[in-house]
């Protein structure tokens, strides 16, 4: 099956093929009746997914926005629009298929920017109209979950069925627009456990990066800055709060960080002028974030008695968090297994919008794909199928 991913929730036009293909990938062991009967996606599918990405094509807006520090909406719609035909013409050529191939159409229907969101939605009804191809609405949030299927380099990357060993899973959802746990009982069936009351992680690094004139985006700036830090000083020591770390829910709040910073920025004019003092800043901005988004989800993974952990989203990128994060993992008694995406698959792409169409459509069955019912919803949230 030819799956056509269209992806413009924020600032990157992203369009993608992959063909999916189910035969030669035998189920490793067949599940019990009471597996079968717990896991839905064992009862219906007999085999394991190959995923080929024939081609995954992202054009950043990173340029045009960087001048404003974030994102300006109408400014990305606008993007979207000049870039988003481009962006098709040249995943059909790279994918080297003929467009009556094509069996699906997957796009971003939301969360998201809506002006964005509307281009990249009318976009995909417009082909599976002019196509006449069943379309899937996918949430953003589904497809970040999704991309820890996709391997790098156009490889094949194989989904297997999951077992018995796999579920329940704790996903740590971090980008620019939102944070969240999730609980994952079984492909499709989530449960949001914990979010950002205010900023999300995302937001609050490129806030951060705003104050220090580090540019945008704001978490590999700040990352950077805290990677030239060697040695600390106790005399440009900086300590920031972590915010609702003590609290016993798993909720985030990143707002209040963001405002410490504004005020240690006003009480140092002098020391800011110090590259050190900068960095130390950064580092320790950057640990507070990381400290918070580890102690939630490791106690989540605690007490859901989690089987896997999943980190996904823009911010997972962060190699201080990936590596802190797999440390905290393997202090766990439970030893759950975890999947991180690669790093290219982390920010926003159509790949992985693609693979979270497609099990929607192979697993779900929906019965009404008709290009009429999709629309877009800036503040659409992650439900059960």
């Amino acid at each position: 099956m030819i799956i056509l991913g269209i992806e413009t929730s924020c600032d990157d036009t992203g369009i993608a093929v992959i063909k999916a293909d189910q035969r030669g990938l035998k189920r490793t062991c067949l599940p019990t009746k009471q597996e079968s009967m717990r896991i839905s996606i064992l009862e219906q599918a007999p085999y394991g997914i190959n995923f080929d990405i024939l081609s995954n094509i992202v054009s950043s807006q990173v340029k045009v926005h960087a001048k404003y520090g974030g994102v300006v909406p109408n400014l990305a719609a606008r993007e979207h629009l000049r870039n988003i035909e481009p962006c098709l013409k040249q995943a059909i050529k790279e994918s080297k298929i003929n467009l009556k191939k094509v069996d699906l159409i997957a796009v971003t229907t939301g969360p998201g920017l809506i002006p964005s969101l509307l281009i990249g939605v009318n976009f995909a009804k417009a082909l599976a109209y002019k196509w006449q191809i069943p379309i899937i609405g996918v949430n953003h949030l589904e497809g970040h979950i999704a991309a820890i299927w996709l391997s790098p380099n156009h490889k094949t990357s194989k989904f297997r069925v999951p077992n018995p060993n796999f579920f329940p899973a704790i996903s740590l959802l971090v980008s620019g627009g939102h944070t969240q746990l999730i609980l994952i009982n079984d492909f499709g069936k989530y449960k949001i456990i914990g979010e950002t009351r205010d900023d999300a992680a995302g937001e609050c690094f490129d806030k951060i990066a705003k104050l220090l004139n580090l540019g945008y985006p704001g978490g590999p700036a700040i990352a950077t800055e805290a990677a030239k830090l060697k040695t600390k000083s106790q005399k440009l020591k900086v300590t920031l709060p972590r915010p609702m770390i003590e609290q016993k829910n798993y909720d985030f709040s990143f707002s209040g960080l963001k405002t410490a910073v504004l005020y240690l920025i006003r009480d140092n004019k002098e020391k800011i002028k110090d590259e050190k003092f900068v960095q130390n800043l950064c580092a320790e901005a950057q640990q507070a974030i990381i400290d918070v988004l580890i102690e939630k989800t490791m106690r989540a993974a605690k007490e859901y008695k989690a089987k896997t952990i999943i980190l996904s989203g823009g911010v997972a990128a962060n190699k201080e968090l990936r590596k802190q994060l797999t440390k905290a993992t393997k202090k766990l008694n439970s030893k759950p297994q975890l999947l991180i995406p690669h790093l290219k698959f982390c920010t926003d792409n159509a790949a992985m919008i693609a693979v979270a169409g497609y099990l929607r459509y192979k697993f779900k069955r929906p019965n009404n794909t008709n290009w009429r019912t999709i629309s877009a919803d800036a503040n659409l949230r992650l439900k059960n199928w």
